[in-house]
């Protein structure tokens, strides 16, 4: 299975979902098939569970996906406990696993030896999470997500293949800012708050 096809399921559905994506390709074939300030690009391993955990947390009443890789949740495994703590209803946290660190020279995870991400995920608290081996099953997965209300891990199987996309035509600090007022504008809220100078205070 490869996960270009597992996204394109993703973008049809996903509507005005946030999307929080690891480092890796995720960002860049996600971004191909949805662009939109609505997504955050996370070039760190291991921290996109944590912000897209925070944002469900602030943003109740919007859903938030987070596209992570198996690297990247193996640097984190601390956040699935939080996670399934916390238990937010509109987060849905995908994983695509190709048993490698893509992002940095596409070494081996311990997903390739034994390590069942999905059964860690259940065992840390997730009641609802699942396998999804072919891409029928993504998508009944997916879409079942995006329409119910329920915390939701999904695990898929995929290529170390990546689909030739453009890059992503803005550099993190402006996708930051880009996310940030996308936010407020959608939620009609005020994110960032611009201080007086010094010496007006």
């Amino acid at each position: 299975m490869k996960r270009f096809d597992c996204l394109k399921v993703l973008a049809a559905e996903a509507k005005d979902a946030l999307v929080v994506t690891s480092a890796g390709a995720n960002n860049v074939e996600w971004n191909a098939l949805r662009p939109s300030d609505g997504n955050f690009r996370v070039r760190t391993l291991g921290l996109a569970s944590s912000i897209a955990l925070g944002m469900a947390l602030g943003l109740p009443n919007r859903k938030v996906i987070c596209l992570d890789g198996d690297g990247s949740l193996l640097m984190n495994l601390c956040s699935l406990p939080t996670i399934a703590l916390k238990n937010p209803r509109n987060l849905i946290h995908v994983l695509f696993d190709n048993e490698a660190y893509e992002a940095s020279g596409s070494g081996a995870t311990a997903t390739g030896h034994g390590s069942d991400l999905v059964e860690i995920a259940r065992a840390a608290g997730i009641k609802k999470a699942l396998w999804a081996r072919t891409v029928e099953e993504f998508t009944d997965a997916t879409v079942a997500a995006l329409r119910g209300s329920e915390l939701t891990f999904i695990g898929a199987k995929i290529d170390l293949t990546r689909t030739e996309v453009p890059p992503y035509p803005v550099d993190e600090v402006e996708n930051k800012y880009r996310f940030m007022r996308h936010v407020e504008k959608t939620e009609n809220i005020q994110v960032l708050k611009t201080n007086l100078p010094a010496s007006y205070s």
